[in-house]
């Protein structure tokens, strides 16, 4: 077989293996938006970074919970869970800088925190309004002890 034959058929495996990625991913995020509310949400764990450390993602209302899958995984399980009794809404913001090339356009910034740990959430104002009701929409004692 000649070398371009092999060369040929390298690049033709690499174009498969891309496109059945693509495909992959496209099925994923079929299923994630399938039954639940869903909506584009980035996050950032370390606030504190200019424009580095956002991850784009797509989140979901599950119960009493927000689940939090990244954009590019083929993960069918969430990257992070936010419990809807531990998270805590603080200041809203538009992105500053560099900031608003790394996220989806027209989203604001929040500051929360869940389970001890500071996370900045970026969302569409609808979206942000959606996670307040659903915050507020928590059962009357679910935030009573005992």
């Amino acid at each position: 077989m000649p070398w371009w034959q092999v060369v040929l058929d390298a690049v033709g495996a690499l174009l498969l293996a891309a496109a059945l990625v693509l495909l992959a991913l496209m099925v994923r995020r079929r299923w994630l938006t399938k039954g639940e509310p869903t909506f584009d949400m980035s996050v950032r764990t370390h606030p504190k970074q200019d424009a580095r450390g956002w991850t784009l993602g797509v989140g979901r209302y599950r119960g009493d919970r927000l689940e939090w899958f990244r954009v590019f995984s083929l993960s069918l399980r969430p990257k992070r869970v936010f419990d809807r009794q531990a998270m805590q809404l603080g200041d809203r913001r538009m992105p500053a800088g560099s900031e608003a090339y790394a996220l989806f356009s027209g989203h604001v910034v929040v500051d929360s925190r869940t389970a001890g740990q500071d996370v900045e959430v970026a969302l569409s104002p609808e979206a942000f309004t959606g996670l307040l009701a659903w915050l507020e929409a928590a059962p009357p004692d679910a935030y009573l002890d005992g």
